[in-house]
């Protein structure tokens, strides 16, 4: 019997239930034919439980173990059930599904279509100075030690041909912060894959609290650093 979709949407939370009805909604919407899994890491305000009352496939893990670590997982139950298409986006609404046909649609000629905030200029709403200034020295770093050619490195908005995660083997991925949406394009581009960015908007999140400060643009800046040493 064949699937009625063949692309699952990865997205890994931490206490994002006033997003939920909205992020669910709009991936319904506009890509009505994907499965959800929400990675969850220890969530206390009913996340879990709006999630599989509005529908979507949760794999609860109980504590927080580092955003990598939950797409590793995300990505090793969606490849034991023959998924062909892998999205990765945030669930506070900052990746809008609105993106979601066109960045679908370019891996019909791409392995790796990346959401892009940085491909035509700057297109990042709400954030203060100090982060955005910190997310474009990261991604100038980032290019500059991996050679990705790509504008956006750090983009956590993508979608991967099933091909890629097979050859990739997420199991063997080394990072558990930030520092692993550069090691997953980082990988893909030294094994041969076609990488395309489609650009979006990104618009920081209305509710809720980030998960994302200095220290961890700091961390994942150093394990970008060490990339070549270990690369495959």
């Amino acid at each position: 019997m064949s699937r009625p979709t063949d692309t699952l949407v990865v997205i890994p939370t931490l206490n994002e239930r006033e997003n939920l009805a909205e992020l669910l909604g709009g991936i319904r919407e506009h890509a009505p034919r994907a499965d959800v899994l929400l990675v969850d890491d220890g969530s206390t305000d009913g996340t879990v439980a709006l999630a599989r009352e509005l529908g979507a496939e949760v794999m609860e893990r109980g504590r927080r173990m580092g955003i990598g670590s939950a797409y590793r997982d995300g990505f090793a139950w969606g490849l034991g059930r023959h998924y062909a298409r892998f999205v990765t986006m945030d669930g506070d609404l900052s990746h809008e599904p609105r993106y979601l046909p066109a960045l679908i649609a370019a891996t019909d000629d791409a392995d790796l279509a990346i959401g892009s905030r940085y491909l035509h200029g700057i297109s990042v709403v709400n954030w203060d100075l100090m982060r955005l200034t910190l997310s474009v020295i990261a991604n100038r770093y980032a290019r500059a030690v991996t050679g990705l050619p790509v504008r956006d490195c750090t983009s956590g908005f993508q979608c991967f041909r099933r091909a890629v995660m097979e050859r990739i083997d997420p199991a063997t991925l080394r990072c558990t912060g930030y520092a692993f949406l550069v090691e997953l394009k980082y990988r893909a581009h030294r094994l041969g894959f076609r990488l395309r960015e489609v650009p979006i908007i990104f618009v920081d999140r209305r509710y809720g609290s980030s998960k994302l400060g200095p220290r961890h643009v700091l961390q994942s800046t150093w394990n970008v650093s060490t990339f070549r040493l270990f690369a495959r």
